[in-house]
């Protein structure tokens, strides 16, 4: 079958388009699904140069998410431990959730990860109570775009946006955002608190670096940050504990991975919600984009330089 192959470690040049990979077999508990577009993330970019929580091993075929039919006519979008991006992959049954009427491929693969990564560090990790208010960096990408519109939908008081384009700030604002401010503000600690009328309750931080040593500096008292990203590959500065407990103020990891050790009770009431809510027109997931198989490297340099927007799809029978 046609996929994408990955022999060395390195940029989006490693990302290999080959007619040979082997089909996939159903494991125990698991299925094969004939894919008809596989999910494209920040993370596979890590993934493919070796630099991701979860190690990685040679030769691999990218990939954490897809959706398409199983065997027996089901239509599902699934989290897989790697895959995706070819045409068939493998998945256990405890991860994929069967896609309702009114639900596009496009959006079922912008929710199945991001939307339950958004949904996760709104109500389990930063625990929105309504009136306060809340940071969203990278506020167009697959999971920003969906936390702004969760975060005003669950009652957060002002939501700031920060994205690195004039477009992306538009989007943002067009979601929901009650204010968005350029990711390249020097001094993005002051532009944050002109920006919330104060120091801020909730920063939702995936850059790293300074980023988040200026968004924990804007932070107010009871205020929490959450960690779930270093897409600049650039660690911040080390916690000081002491400085923290002076300011009432939390940092809070999240990987989503922990989610997927109980599916049942961590990924299916969110997907049932995000479902609904896409079903009904309550919710948008943003699609940015659909490639071909063969453009993989080209999706993966866009995502690092930032020029695209939400979901980005591959569809491996381009």
């Amino acid at each position: 079958m046609r996929a994408i192959r990955i022999t060395e470690f390195g940029g989006p040049e490693v990302l290999q388009v080959v007619d040979d990979e082997p089909e996939p077999q159903a494991f125990p508990g698991g299925m094969v699904i004939d894919v008809s577009h596989a999910g494209l993330n920040y993370a596979d970019t890590h993934q493919a140069e070796n630099s991701y929580l979860a190690p990685a091993s040679l030769p691999m075929v990218p990939g954490a998410e897809a959706v398409g039919t199983t065997p027996d006519g089901r239509r599902v979008v699934a989290l897989l431990g790697g895959g995706g991006y070819a045409q068939k992959a493998a998945a256990a049954e405890a991860m994929a959730f069967d896609v309702p009427d009114g639900v596009d491929d496009g959006q079922a693969l912008a929710l199945v990860l991001q939307g339950t990564t958004a949904w996760h560090l709104l109500r389990t990790s930063a625990q929105l109570r309504e009136g306060e208010s809340v940071v969203v960096h990278a506020a167009a990408g697959g999971v920003g775009s969906l936390v702004v519109q969760l975060a005003k939908r669950w009652g957060a008081g002002r939501v700031v946006a920060v994205a690195s384009s004039e477009e992306k700030r538009r989007l943002a604002l067009d979601l929901g955002a009650d204010v968005a401010i350029d990711a390249g503000e020097p001094d993005l600690k002051s532009a944050l608190e002109e920006a919330n009328g104060g120091k801020v309750d909730i920063v939702l931080e995936m850059v790293g670096g300074t980023t988040t040593d200026q968004s924990l500096a804007a932070l107010a008292p009871f205020g929490r940050l959450v960690f779930y990203g270093m897409a600049s590959r650039r660690a911040p500065s080390p916690v000081d504990l002491g400085g923290l407990m002076s300011r009432s103020r939390g940092v809070i990891g999240f990987w989503l991975a922990h989610a997927m050790g109980d599916p049942q009770r961590h990924l299916a009431t969110p997907m049932d919600e995000l479902f609904a809510l896409t079903a009904a027109g309550e919710l948008r997931p943003v699609v940015g984009g659909t490639y071909a198989l063969a453009d993989a490297a080209q999706a993966h340099r866009d995502l690092r330089e930032r020029r695209s927007v939400g979901k980005l799809l591959l569809d491996p029978h381009a």
